[in-house]
């Protein structure tokens, strides 16, 4: 019992980290489109930017999922195919309390990843061929516990509001630097002060707004992790398949012969966190775990009637997983 109630603690206090992470990130992107939107319109600027932002978000459609999934050539993957993989899923979505199971989609493609979309009412979880290979049933468990928890908080809806205030922002700075190329003749011949800390800010407005989209896309992806180790009680499920996963995009190949092409973004500049750091926290919580939370004997990730995926994966602009 008492590992249990260490394991909850842990849980408890990661999230709360997490969540105020959340709300001072989405504090800092709604005031700085706010403090354009007055620099250049005054109060009726910083007024009308908030309301903006608020008719944008509630009136964007919901997109289907499929909508979305067609760009990968998606297709429905049945019960028949994979079964193991369905009762999982079901399982974790009753753990997780969505009203609607998920639908799970498979990609033809051999590229390892993984993606869910939609809302709780209406999503998909979309697994590759090569994830569905080349992971085992236990790590495939944390993978889809990861996406049913990005689905159960409402992260693509955070997603769309941050999106929506980066290009607000991105506008107004457009339209401020307009007028600075209008007005500054006029400045320069009267000889007057030139405000040089709001035009530095009209400038980089937009980079500092992607930067904190990018940390809470990240913070996102870290309270996902946190939500699988609690669906599933086996944060190391999850954590051996990040490891694959990371090992895959770094084949022998890249190491001997191109050492540096892979190397990793700063972390200021990266949608997602460093595998690392995710192993690091999702270990922390493994030192207390229990068994699996489903007994997986017996079951297989994908059905030998479907044809694995053998070509190797080419860049397209639209399918970038193919």
């Amino acid at each position: 019992m008492g590992k249990r109630h260490d394991t909850g603690n842990a849980y408890s206090t990661g999230r709360l980290h997490i969540m105020l992470q959340t709300v001072v990130i989405l504090a800092g992107m709604a005031a700085l489109f706010g403090l354009i939107g007055g620099m250049l319109f005054g109060l009726a600027g910083l007024v009308v930017a908030f309301i903006l932002v608020l008719v944008i978000f509630l009136s964007t459609p919901k997109l289907s999922p499929w909508m979305v999934l067609r760009m990968y050539r998606a297709r429905s993957l049945s019960l028949y195919e994979a079964p193991g993989l369905h009762e999982i899923v079901r399982e974790l979505s009753r753990r997780a309390g969505l009203p609607v199971v998920p639908l799970l989609c498979y990609i033809p493609s051999s590229v390892m990843n993984a993606f869910s979309v939609g809302s709780s009412s209406s999503s998909a979880i979309a697994l590759s061929d090569g994830i569905l290979r080349f992971l085992s049933l236990r790590e495939l468990s944390g993978v889809l516990a990861h996406e049913i928890s990005h689905i159960r908080n409402n992260d693509l809806k955070l997603h769309a509001l941050a999106d929506i205030m980066t290009r607000i922002t991105s506008l107004f700075s457009f339209l401020g630097q307009m007028l600075i190329v209008i007005y500054l003749p006029l400045a320069l011949f009267s000889q007057a002060d030139i405000p040089l800390v709001p035009i530095l800010l009209l400038i980089f407005a937009p980079s500092l707004s992607m930067l904190l989209q990018f940390a809470l896309s990240r913070t996102r992806e870290f309270d996902a992790d946190l939500g699988a180790a609690r669906l599933t009680g086996d944060p190391a499920g999850l954590a051996s398949a990040l490891n694959k996963m990371d090992r895959y995009d770094r084949s022998i190949w890249d190491m001997v012969l191109f050492p540096g092409r892979k190397l990793p973004q700063p972390s200021l500049l990266r949608s997602h966190p460093h595998t690392k750091e995710r192993l690091e926290k999702l270990m922390n919580l493994a030192a207390d775990q229990g068994s699996p939370f489903m007994d997986m004997e017996g079951k297989g990730g994908l059905s030998r009637q479907v044809p694995q995926v053998e070509r190797k994966p080419g860049w397209n602009w639209f399918r970038p997983w193919h």
